[in-house]
């Protein structure tokens, strides 16, 4: 029973008062922002929710992980980005206004996606058919706990603004915090199977990480867009949502051994923003010289 209270009801009101957080961070100017620069935001989205699915697969294949680790991975790459990517964004001096736009536009999208692909993956990793998972069910669950609290705190932003920017770094300390208890907690449950599977899950997290930061700069590179949007991008696509990504797990799925993938991911993403950001840093100090 506690286990149910605990999966059922804690932990998406946890995500869900996370969500709210980030929507205190939004105007509606972050969606229509993108019309402004449509090549920036449409290669994005399509590294993030076409490319990062893509590349996931070919990785979980031919990686040698378990099936369990592979559905992990393609759940954590069928999530959108997180507020992590912005905070980091505005660190590393990338388009902050790309970043946050393009993870309020993809968090909207993947109420469609992130079902088909998740069900894709199980059904191909376990060579059997999903019976215990409904499409519009998990669906309506991420628009439950991810878009109604963001719009709820995207309305406190427009009606009581200094609030909503005095309340927004707490929930964003929470975010912080949870994914960090969430982690500790995976990880102490289903030990034994991190340490089977070691060392391939985290040299496959690793890979991932790497690739998909690549990815996003050579994107950019290749719409011919300017060095701070591939900055956002390499940032942006290589920085998933791993908290809804463990929550789908547990939760949804009530498959813990689903969330170490993204678990062992949520330390890595860190490794590969940072690279990305003492790179960028280098080359325009040696521009500069």
């Amino acid at each position: 029973m506690q286990d149910s209270i605990l999966t059922q009801v804690l932990l998406p009101l946890v995500l869900a008062l996370i969500m709210f957080g980030m929507g205190l961070s939004l105007t509606l100017k972050d969606f229509t922002r993108l019309a402004k620069v449509p090549k920036a935001a449409l290669v994005g989205l399509f590294g993030q929710l076409v490319l990062l699915p893509l590349l996931t697969f070919l990785l979980a294949i031919n990686l040698g992980v378990s099936n369990e680790i592979a559905i992990g991975m393609m759940i954590l790459a069928a999530c959108p980005g997180g507020t992590t990517s912005n905070l980091i964004s505005h660190i590393a001096k990338a388009n902050l206004a790309l970043s946050v736009s393009l993870t309020a536009i993809s968090t909207l999208i993947c109420v469609i996606t992130t079902p088909i692909i998740i069900v894709y993956s199980i059904e191909y990793f376990t060579q059997q058919a999903v019976e215990q998972f409904s499409i519009l069910d998990t669906s309506i669950g991420i628009i439950a706990i991810l878009i109604v609290p963001i719009l709820l705190g995207m309305l406190v932003r427009k009606f009581a603004d200094g609030f909503a920017l005095f309340l927004e770094p707490f929930f964003r300390k929470l975010a912080v915090i949870f994914m960090v208890l969430l982690i500790i907690s995976i990880s102490y449950n289903e030990r034994e199977m991190i340490v089977a599977s070691f060392p391939s899950v985290f040299i496959s997290m690793f890979t991932l990480n790497i690739i998909a930061t690549i990815m996003g700069v050579a994107l950019a590179k290749l719409a011919k867009l300017s060095h701070k949007d591939g900055l956002t991008l390499g940032i942006e696509i290589g920085t998933q949502n791993s908290t809804m990504a463990m929550l789908i797990a547990v939760s949804f799925l009530q498959m813990p051994d689903y969330a170490i993938a993204a678990g062992i991911y949520s330390v890595f993403m860190y490794l590969g923003a940072t690279l990305l950001v003492l790179y960028s840093r280098w080359t325009e100090n040696k521009t500069k010289h």
